[in-house]
């Protein structure tokens, strides 16, 4: 299964609204930090393998430049644990 384009921008706009990275306590959703369209291309590319497995693996495989783009850190580092359950949440729709 292969998301359309129009499946892809719903996507990617579920989560820059929903999912953030928190640094020293503060949000920063996906959308203000460019990082949602990433992610959701990331998605699209594993979605037949479930919202667990998906949102797990795209997780780790968006690298965040980290003061100035000198160090990447994956993005999975970078958000709640909470947060994965909400990827999990907005991908399984896309999953059937």
């Amino acid at each position: 299964m292969t998301l359309t384009a129009s499946d892809l921008k719903e996507l990617e706009l579920a989560l820059a609204d929903r999912l953030y990275v928190q640094v020293a306590g503060w949000h920063l959703y996906l959308g203000d930090a460019g990082l949602a369209q990433t992610l959701a291309i990331e998605c699209a590319g594993r979605i037949d393998q479930g919202a667990q497995v998906c949102a797990r693996q795209a997780l780790e495989a968006v690298q965040v430049p980290i003061g100035g783009g000198a160090t990447r850190m994956p993005l999975a580092r970078l958000m709640p644990a909470g947060q994965l359950r909400d990827l999990e949440e907005v991908l399984e729709p896309f999953c059937r």
